[in-house]
């Protein structure tokens, strides 16, 4: 019995100095192991000494001699009994050359003293190729080690990943994260700033270092007369055209123009009319200035020279630009040196059907206060016009076009045209050209 319990601790002694904790993998174990013949004890012992040469040289203490064989050998002892649960794995990592061992228990020393390998640290130790028939650590549970590598078992769901950098981690898989706690900043969080104080920092004219003065000042003129309301010219054919109508063809001219800048302008027009072989039936030209009032309206105020029949100066108040819906729009009331207040409104839209391609609705409406027999003007609604004209535009400044035009003279206006031998009801086929630079 004596012997029995000696062998039993030189066993227990020997293996924990030499298998450290891994020796608790031999848990599963049969209880009872044949006795070791004399050849298969001499290359345990030549295992055992490998197996502690690798441990000296991993700063483990092995005793001199703990591989000779006992002096009384006993059957395998029966591990089957052995308390393994005080042992201490928590500090082996994965990355110990352990794996694999598989030391001989009955080749210890009953003399070696017990040493424990609790609390060493096994992550910092060299890793070698194990030997051959080193310890085998199949059978181990490693469910407590710390590995880096068994990251993936780790329970996240109660991990705050609020501060946690992401950007930097693209490959992981958020597909469990919980991002409703998350504050998504909105514009209001964006403080509105003045300009840092280095913004205006630089000399004032740097360019000029690079260009040079006199190609800067030319770009400063450019500048000023593209964005600054310089003055410009602008010149428009409206309508010259030729007219064929039952009797004696005519013509018509209505010309405009400016010259000024954004905000103010001189603005003339002229128009007149007439039938071949026969005096100008009427003609006039206006000078008038011009004030923007809105972005697409002026104020326009000036004189009225008619240049036909009884000479008449009339003054003009009137505004012209483009109505809602793309309508130009051109109306202005006249006051004659003779006292006569006279009307006129015209209306045109420019209907696309292609690129080149338009088609333009226009009309004009004549009024007047008063009778102007010398004129063949009636009181109350004088005249109306309407017509319609297809343009094609070669180029923008340049669109010759082919049209029809009805004009009627109302009340007492008629009556002075049949008087004078006219008819109020004309109808004209026109061929003519629109045109501006």
């Amino acid at each position: 019995m004596k012997i029995r319990i000696a062998s039993l601790l030189a066993s227990v002694a020997a293996g924990s100095v030499l298998a450290s904790p891994a020796a608790a993998q031999h848990a599963g174990h049969s209880p009872a192991e044949p006795q070791q013949s004399a050849e298969a004890q001499a290359d345990a012992k030549t295992k055992c000494e490998e197996e502690a040469e690798r441990h000296r040289a991993m700063g483990h203490p092995v005793a001199d001699g703990a591989c000779e064989p006992a002096a009384q050998p006993e059957a395998a002892m029966d591990r089957s009994q052995m308390d393994h649960s005080t042992m201490d794995h928590g500090a082996m990592t994965a990355q110990d050359g352990h794996s694999g061992m598989t030391m001989p228990v009955d080749a210890a020393r009953p003399q070696a003293s017990p040493e424990s390998h609790e609390g060493m640290d096994h992550g910092s130790m060299p890793q070698g190729k194990p030997a051959e028939g080193a310890m085998d650590h199949s059978q181990m549970n490693h469910g407590e080690m710390g590995q880096a590598e068994a990251s993936s078992s780790m329970d996240h769901g109660q991990m705050d990943h609020s501060q946690m950098n992401h950007g930097e981690t693209p490959s992981q898989d958020r597909q469990g994260m919980d991002h409703s706690a998350m504050q998504m900043g909105s514009d209001d969080d964006i403080p509105l700033l003045p300009p840092p104080p280095e913004a205006g920092s630089g000399p004032a004219r740097a360019a000029v270092a690079i260009w040079g003065e006199e190609a800067m000042n030319e770009a400063r003129r450019e500048l000023v007369r593209e964005t600054d309301g310089g003055m410009r010219f602008w010149f428009q054919g409206d309508r010259l055209e030729y007219r064929a109508r039952e009797g004696k063809d005519g013509y018509l001219w209505d010309i405009q123009g400016y010259y000024g800048g954004d905000i103010d302008k001189f603005w003339f027009k002229s128009e007149g009319e007439g039938s071949f072989g026969e005096p100008i039936e009427g003609a006039e030209v206006q000078a008038l200035w011009s004030r923007a009032i809105a972005p697409f309206f002026d104020f326009q105020a000036g004189v009225r020279q008619d240049l036909t029949g009884p000479e008449r100066t009339h003054a003009v108040i009137g505004i012209q630009g483009i109505a809602p819906y793309q309508f130009e729009v051109d109306a202005a009331a006249f006051v004659s040196t003779k006292g006569d207040v006279t009307a006129r409104f015209e209306g045109e839209l420019d209907q696309r059907i292609t690129q080149r391609l338009i088609l333009q609705p226009r009309a004009e409406i004549a009024l007047s206060a008063q009778d102007i027999p010398e004129l063949g003007i009636g009181a109350g609604l004088d005249r109306i016009e309407a017509g319609l004209r297809l343009r094609y535009e070669f180029a923008r400044e340049f669109a010759p076009y082919v049209g029809v035009s009805q004009e009627w003279r109302i009340g007492d206006s008629a009556d002075f045209a049949r008087a004078a031998g006219e008819d109020p009801s004309v109808t004209n086929y026109v061929v003519g050209v629109r045109f501006w630079f």
